[in-house]
């Protein structure tokens, strides 16, 4: 199977502007091609994960990726998924948070002796004069056609700035940068991004002529990628600072049962027979399945060292030692709204706490953890599939434990 193949097989291919074309060029490692990361924090989440992978596959089978932060356009701030404006960085928020993401990629990809870019927006974008930027650009967009772009309408309800608006020209402006300063002659990015990227594609066209439609191919990621980046206890995050390799395995270990198989396929590098395999297995398999997928990652993202160590501290807490001796508290299905509990309700019913005014105070406390992850959000909540079987165990303070399981 050649690389393009595997991509559609794993679920990572949602949309093509020229399959053919891009089928081609990603099998023959012709593709030079580049995904963006705003410095929105000073760590990469789960969220980008896909994203990485996507990169380190294609780059295995001899395309060239390009790493593009966005030092400038973080000054603004991309408004797709956004229902407020994001808040505004300084200069040295923006540089601090990019040198943060190099030092990350540099685990998934190789950007020794040119086998790979990662270039910075703000070089070519700090520099425009905004009148000549008007003049070159300007005459290639139609308002019309940007107030449709689904990436607006959301923050149309709520009143869409100006400064929000020329998001969309300047990461089309990046693909023309791109295009014509490195060669890149295709760009990914998820669903939301969608707008955007055709818009720069169009503009190379329209700038350099039908000549560029050949080297101007858009992919689109499947947006199951955007849903990672956050758990009932907040972001999780790639640099162990902020999410430690146990929080890190843990999160995976406690995947829905639904998104095991498909986790494995989009994220892990394990072939897709053995994963294929899995689809045959049920009940207690399904545990082993989820611990694959977290070991997998953990080693990816910290190292097999820390990936081993973290798959020890997880079966510790579930040994036999602790789990079979420890007192376990039955949810009803009437305890669930559309099949979902908050942690206060898990808390309070379970007998951990022993009214919701407590509960609240422990989570805000820090004192509370599901399967060995500190849950920080009183807003969390869990799925009934995560309390069928062996259920979750819940920690209030640093002796009270109580596994939680569906009646």
């Amino acid at each position: 199977m050649q690389i393009y193949e595997e991509l559609v097989a794993r679920g990572l291919i949602a949309q093509v502007t020229n399959e053919e074309e891009i089928k081609k060029m990603v099998n023959e490692g012709k593709a030079t091609f580049y995904i963006g990361f705003d410095p929105t924090a000073d760590s990469l989440h789960v969220g980008h994960f896909m994203a990485l992978c996507l990169m380190k596959r294609l780059q295995m089978a001899g395309n060239k990726p390009i790493a593009l932060i966005g030092g400038g356009t973080g000054y603004i701030g991309d408004p797709s998924g956004r229902t407020d404006m994001r808040s505004m960085m300084t200069p040295e928020m923006i540089q601090h948070n990019c040198d943060c993401f190099k030092e990350q990629m540099s685990r998934f990809i190789d950007f020794s002796d040119g086998k790979a870019l990662m270039v910075n927006n703000a070089d070519w974008l700090l520099g425009l004069n905004y009148v000549e930027l008007l003049r070159e650009v300007g005459p290639h967009f139609s308002v019309n056609r940007m107030l449709t772009a689904e990436c607006y309408k959301q923050r149309m309800e709520k009143g869409l700035s100006f400064l929000e608006f020329n998001y969309m020209i300047m990461q089309s402006y990046d693909f023309y940068m791109l295009f014509q300063k490195y060669g890149c002659n295709m760009q990914f990015g998820g669903d939301d991004q969608w707008s955007n990227m055709l818009g720069g594609t169009e503009l190379i066209r329209r700038k350099l002529g039908k000549d560029a439609h050949a080297m101007t191919i858009t992919l689109l990621l499947n947006s199951e990628g955007k849903k990672m980046g956050k758990t009932q206890s907040g972001a999780v995050w790639l640099d162990p600072k902020k999410t430690s390799p146990f929080e890190f395995y843990q999160y995976w270990r406690n995947v829905a049962d639904a998104d095991v198989l498909k986790c494995l396929r989009m994220l892990t590098f394990l072939p897709l027979e053995q994963i294929d395999e899995m689809d045959k297995w049920e009940g207690s398999q399904l545990n082993e399945a989820k611990e694959i997928l977290a070991y997998e990652l953990t080693a990816l993202v910290h190292g097999e060292e820390e990936a081993q160590k973290a798959k020890e501290a997880s079966k510790a807490l579930f040994s036999s030692g602790n789990a079979a001796n420890m007192p376990t508290a039955e949810l009803s299905e009437e305890d669930f709204t559309e099949d979902a509990i908050d942690i206060l309700s898990v808390l309070q019913k379970s007998g951990l706490a022993p009214s919701r005014s407590e509960a609240r105070r422990n989570v805000e406390q820090g004192g509370v953890a599901v399967d060995g992850v500190q849950v920080k959000d009183t807003k969390a909540s869990f799925t009934k599939d995560q309390f069928a079987g062996d259920g979750i165990v819940v920690k209030r303070g640093k002796k009270n434990f109580k596994r939680v399981v569906l009646k």
